[in-house]
């Protein structure tokens, strides 16, 4: 039978500390400026809140091309289109909007 040889493991080269890395320092302009910007979006993200897919409207449209500002007003078409179903339903008694509200 052929002797086995024994694996010999390599000793691993000592590793050199890295230097610590100093902190950024932070600039206070820049997060009020963030501060605003969120304070604006948050109120119109309500209203303009997208509630159709850009990408499955894209793919949706056969032997066109979209316009960017299509989307917005598809978006907007549809949400009259929930309001007015949303009105039938409760006009109706109901709190459940269902097809036949469309």
């Amino acid at each position: 039978m052929a002797a086995k040889k024994k694996a010999t493991k390599k000793k691993a080269a000592p590793k050199k500390k890295a230097a610590p890395k100093k902190k950024a320092a932070k600039k206070p302009a820049k997060k009020a400026a963030k501060k605003k910007a969120a304070k604006k979006k948050s109120s119109k993200k309500a209203a303009l809140d997208m509630i159709i897919s850009k990408s499955r409207t894209k793919n949706a449209v056969v032997d066109c091309n979209v316009s960017g500002e299509f989307y917005s007003a598809l978006n907007k078409f549809v949400y009259g289109v929930i309001a007015q179903a949303e009105a039938r339903a409760q006009s109706n008694g109901r709190k459940t909007v269902r097809p036949q509200d469309l």
